[in-house]
């Protein structure tokens, strides 16, 4: 008996009926009516729904599943699951010594597949040397999942060794010695190359990843001196922490307003200032520090063109820096052209 794609239309290539029987050739139901299978995406056409033939002539139609239906084993006692495993992996990517037992990817990799699914978020927090989110791509790579990770390390700084100090391997430089200031440094670089040195069936899975700092708010906390209110409010004026990219603020932004921040984002450059657009429309913002009259219309026009072109399904939003106008007369002819055109949410920072 041999495996056969299924369709739910019959045509000539499909031509053979199968209905739902049970095990005592009497008539039953499918688990899954036709409509839900093409209301959730399964391709009957593609390798994941296959149809068997049984003995008697019969077919029965299976659902082929990533998970091995074997029960995985209580102690690990494999080769590749021993620690000094992680030390040889570390020596593949040029990183020997920079941490000392890391954790060998295999064992790493079997907890990642038995302890997730295809859309799973893993979390580490406690990054160290970076081999779960090593661990969590090569998987991906094997079995075509798209899982994701979150590797949280504080910068613990790495040891010096001094004149006459011996390091903890005889052939390998410490962390220090590589260049490595703090553990998350370590991280970041592991990751980076083993995402090139990733192997496996499906080479297409995203290998990208976004490295933040956790840091004080952009935003300047009102703390008056109450013995000088008019030196308070001056200094106020500019609301946000001096020296701050606009890319700290942007991802603030963010934060505050609950998007996801592996959202996409893109940018464009207009009239010398970069448009950023967030989750294909839903958010745009301008950040530069300054925006004169003459540059209001340019920018609010390409705001519009762009948002039309994204067609979002829900009302966008657009920021700007508050202090950025040259006057109130140029904040209220930006927000009048984006509320003539459909785009009511402006707000400033």
């Amino acid at each position: 008996a041999g495996l056969a794609l299924v369709s739910l239309e019959k045509t000539e290539e499909f031509d053979v009926e199968v209905l739902p029987r049970n095990s005592e050739g009497d008539d039953s139901c499918w688990r899954w009516g036709k409509d839900k299978l093409l209301n959730e995406g399964i391709n009957v056409f593609s390798k994941t729904v296959w149809a068997k033939q049984k003995r008697d002539g019969g077919w029965n139609i299976y659902e082929k599943s990533r998970k091995s239906t074997t029960k995985a084993k209580s102690i690990w006692m494999e080769t590749k699951f021993i620690s000094e495993q992680g030390t040889v992996e570390a020596g593949r990517i040029d990183m020997g010594g920079a941490l000392d037992f890391p954790k060998p990817l295999e064992l790493i990799k079997q907890c990642v597949y038995l302890g997730s699914s295809d859309n799973d978020i893993v979390m580490d927090f406690f990054a160290g040397s970076g081999t779960t989110a090593h661990a969590v791509m090569a998987q991906n790579s094997e079995d075509s999942a798209s899982r994701r990770y979150i590797c949280v390390q504080l910068p613990e700084p790495t040891y010096e060794f001094k004149d006459g100090e011996k390091a903890p391997k005889k052939h390998s430089k410490s962390a220090f010695e590589q260049g490595f200031e703090t553990i998350a440094e370590i991280s970041r670089e592991r990751i980076k190359r083993s995402a090139n040195a990733i192997e496996g069936s499906n080479q297409n899975i995203d290998k990208g990843f976004k490295t933040f700092k956790l840091s004080n708010s952009n935003i300047q906390v009102w703390n008056p001196d109450r013995s000088d209110l008019e030196e308070s409010l001056l200094s106020h004026q500019e609301h946000l922490v001096a020296g701050r990219t606009e890319q700290d603020i942007l991802y603030e932004l963010l934060l505050k307003r609950g998007v996801d921040l592996t959202t996409p984002i893109e940018s464009r450059e207009v009239a010398g200032k970069t448009i950023y657009s967030i989750g294909y429309g839903v958010l745009f913002a301008c950040l530069d520090e300054s925006i004169t009259k003459n540059q209001v219309e340019e920018i609010a026009q390409s705001i519009v063109k762009w948002h039309q072109e994204l067609a979002p399904s829900s009302d966008t939003h657009v920021f700007f820096r508050d202090s950025a106008f040259s006057d109130d007369i140029a904040k209220t002819n930006m927000a009048a052209i984006l509320e003539q055109n459909g785009i009511t949410h402006v707000r400033s920072l």
